[in-house]
C-alpha cells in the first residue's frame, strides 16, 4: 500500500482528496501535517489517520509516508514540492503548481535527480468522461474540430480566502482558467500557438476576477471565460463539422451536474449520451499516482505537461495587458 501524507489541512484535502485517498484500492493516508498540531490531530482523528505532525518538516523527515499531497496556497507549491522531493517523498501537488512556467523547470531537475514522482493534481485527466471525449474527438466522431467553447465560474468575495489574496497566488486564471486550457490540450493533444485576452482585476483584492480568452491552436480555436465573481457555471463544448460534444459538468462532475457527455450529430436530430455514474475522479487520480510512484507504467500528468499548460496561462496574462495576439 502506498502511504500518503497530507501537507496542510486545507478544505480541498478535507472534503475531496483525503477521503478519496482513504478509499483508494492501493493507498492509505498515514499522516497529516499542519503548522498547528491541534488542527492536524483533529483531522487525523476524524479520518482515523495514525500520525499527526505540528510542522511540515517533521512529516517530511519521517519514515511513515511514501509520498505527500500538497494543497498549500499556490505561492508555496514550488517551495514545498522541492523540499518534499529532496526528502525522498513522491509529490502530488495541487494545481496550479506555479505562477510562472519558468519556476517549474527546476523541479524537473529535482525529480530526475531524486528519482521521485512529481505531478500536478489535474484530476480531470483521470476521469473517464474526459478519456471518452478524447477518444471521440480523436476518433473523428465530430469530424473536423473547429471550435472549443468553455466556461468556469463561481462567486467568492471573501477577503480571507486565498483565491482573493494576490500574495498567495489567488485569482481566477490560476485557480480555474487552467481547466479549460488543460482539458482542451488533453483531448486534442495540441498546444495553443497564440492567445488574445481581456483580464479584469478586483480593485480591492488585485486578483484577476474575470477573463475572456481566445486561443489559436492552429487548426481550431478555444474560447472561454472564467470568473471568481459570477454565478456558478461549468461547460465545455467541442464543435466539429459533423457534430459536437457537450460536457455538462466538466471539472466538478457531481457538483455542477451529472457525470455525462452528449454527442450530437450534424443535423441535431440525434444525440448519444454517455454517463459515468459513481465516478470519483480524485480516487482515480490517487490510485494512478500511487501505481506510477511504485513503478507501474500508467499515464500521469507530468511536469513537462505542467510547463506547457502554465505557458498558456502566462501568455493569457500577457495578452490581457494589450490588444492583439500574444504568442505562447
Amino acid at each position: 500500500m502506498f502511504r500518503w501524507g497530507i501537507v496542510s489541512t486545507a478544505k480541498i484535502a478535507r472534503d475531496h482528496v483525503l477521503p478519496a485517498m482513504q478509499d483508494a484500492e492501493n493507498g492509505v493516508v498515514t499522516a497529516i501535517a499542519s503548522r498547528d498540531l491541534s488542527k492536524a490531530r483533529a483531522l487525523a482523528d476524524r479520518f482515523g489517520v495514525p500520525h499527526a505532525f505540528g510542522s511540515y518538516e517533521e512529516m517530511l523527515a519521517s519514515d511513515v509516508v511514501d509520498g505527500v499531497y500538497i494543497p498549500l496556497p499556490t505561492s508555496q507549491h514550488v517551495e514545498w514540492t522541492a523540499k518534499a522531493a529532496e526528502a525522498g517523498k513522491h509529490v502530488l501537488v495541487e494545481k496550479p503548481l506555479a505562477l510562472d512556467a519558468k519556476d517549474i523547470a527546476p523541479l524537473i531537475e529535482v525529480r530526475d535527480r531524486t528519482k521521485v514522482l512529481i505531478c500536478e493534481a489535474f484530476m480531470v485527466v483521470y476521469h473517464p468522461q474526459w478519456i471518452k471525449v478524447r477518444e471521440l474527438v480523436q476518433g473523428g466522431a465530430i469530424g473536423r474540430l473547429r471550435h472549443v467553447q468553455g466556461a468556469f465560474s463561481y462567486y467568492n468575495v471573501d477577503p480571507n480566502n486565498m483565491r482573493n489574496q494576490l500574495s498567495l497566488g489567488g485569482g481566477a486564471l490560476p485557480d480555474i482558467g487552467v481547466y479549460p486550457t488543460v482539458s482542451t490540450r488533453f483531448v486534442t493533444g495540441k498546444e495553443p500557438v497564440r492567445v488574445q485576452a481581456q483580464v479584469e482585476r478586483d480593485e480591492k483584492f488585485g486578483t484577476d476576477i474575470y477573463s475572456t480568452v481566445k486561443a489559436d491552436f492552429g487548426t481550431f480555436d478555444l474560447s472561454f471565460y472564467c470568473s471568481t465573481q459570477m454565478a456558478l457555471r461549468q461547460l465545455m463544448v467541442f464543435h466539429g463539422d459533423k457534430g459536437f460534444i457537450e460536457v455538462h459538468a466538466p471539472f466538478n462532475a457531481g457538483d455542477y451536474d451529472h457525470h455525462r457527455i452528449e454527442l450530437h450529430n450534424q443535423t441535431h436530430t440525434e444525440a448519444t449520451v454517455y454517463r459515468f455514474p459513481a465516478t470519483r475522479q480524485y480516487k482515480l487520480e490517487a490510485e494512478a499516482f500511487a501505481r506510477a510512484a511504485q513503478g507501474d507504467d500508467v499515464p500521469v500528468f507530468t511536469l513537462e505537461q505542467s510547463i506547457l499548460n502554465q505557458k498558456a496561462i502566462d501568455a493569457i496574462f500577457r495578452a490581457g495587458e494589450h490588444d492583439g495576439w500574444e504568442y505562447v
